[in-house]
């Protein structure tokens, strides 16, 4: 059997039906997926889009009330869609949305689709922190930046050889592992009201994100991304911490810091280079804002990784 059938057999399996354009214009160049019914299914997939197309969503039919999650293009030291920037999506598998495919973007993703009755039960006495997941009178989408642990827990995962043993209990763990990690920065997120939001209103948002990480060297005046959103500022800030789960000035400073991270990790750019490429004149200051958002001062991160 095909990579491509396989992929779609999964789907298929799960009940989620992704439609004939997706069928007919993307070429699957690798899978992985595991699935623990009725509770959990992960699966990885690397695919080039032969065509631009739309579809809509759909839930999965037989994981009840599943919230998914989306790791895409999250790999170190892969340039091969270097446009695309490492997220992490969460939003119901309930969420109505239309997603656009560009012809010619490559894609790497490693997707969890988990129940919410099993994630609770997971979270335990911390699900409270967490109750916007859960009131499925609500729909919503939120987005976190990729960090290093949850890199490195993707590359456990998708690049490295199965153990010999318990392989299913092995990633059983590694797709909960996966998820700690990613509950540790949602649990850091600044409280904010979930209002429903329209289509009109998310692609907007995104229009913001893309303007603020298309200018890491210079923040981007307010009035400028006011125009963007095409909406006054009170409701696109409002907005952009509901999805983003920061401002907009400290998500600019954290996505600055983890490309500054990306240049020393991977370019293996000096702290200083990596400083300057993203517009500081002041080391210490470089230095004093890494600390901040990745936790330990550049040097000591450069360090580490040697």
């Amino acid at each position: 059997m095909s990579t491509q059938q396989d992929f779609l057999q999964l789907f298929d399996k799960i009940g989620y039906n992704v439609g004939t354009n997706y069928i007919q214009n993307v070429d699957i160049h690798n899978y992985k997926s595991f699935d623990f019914f009725p509770d959990l299914v992960m699966f990885f997939a690397a695919y080039t889009v032969k065509k631009t197309f739309s579809r809509p969503t759909t839930a999965p039919k037989f994981i009840k009330n599943s919230i998914c999650f989306f790791f895409n293009n999250p790999f170190d030291n892969d340039h091969s869609n270097k446009d695309e920037k490492p997220f992490i999506r969460v939003f119901p598998s309930t969420w109505t949305y239309t997603s656009t495919f560009k012809k010619d973007s490559r894609v790497k993703t490693v997707s969890v689709l988990i129940s919410a009755e099993y994630l609770k039960g997971f979270l335990n006495k911390d699900a409270d922190q967490f109750q916007y997941l859960f009131d499925t009178s609500n729909d919503f989408l939120i987005e976190e930046i990729m960090t290093d642990d949850i890199v490195r827990t993707i590359n456990d995962i998708v690049k490295k050889e199965p153990p010999g043993i318990l392989s299913d209990y092995h990633y059983k763990l590694k797709a909960m592992e996966l998820i700690f990690h990613l509950f540790k920065s949602l649990s850091k997120r600044e409280q904010s009201v979930h209002q429903k939001l329209s289509d009109k209103d998310v692609k907007s948002i995104y229009k913001v994100r893309d303007k603020i990480i298309a200018s890491l060297d210079k923040p981007t005046a307010i009035i400028e991304l006011k125009q963007i959103a095409e909406m006054n500022e009170l409701k696109m800030r409002r907005i952009f911490t509901q999805v983003f789960g920061m401002g907009i000035y400290d998500y600019y400073q954290h996505f600055r810091m983890q490309e500054a991270a990306r240049l020393i990790r991977e370019e293996k750019l000096s702290v200083s280079e990596a400083g300057y490429q993203i517009g500081f004149e002041n080391l210490s200051h470089f230095s004093r804002t890494f600390e901040k958002y990745i936790g330990q001062k550049p040097k000591k991160y450069a360090q580490k990784i040697s």
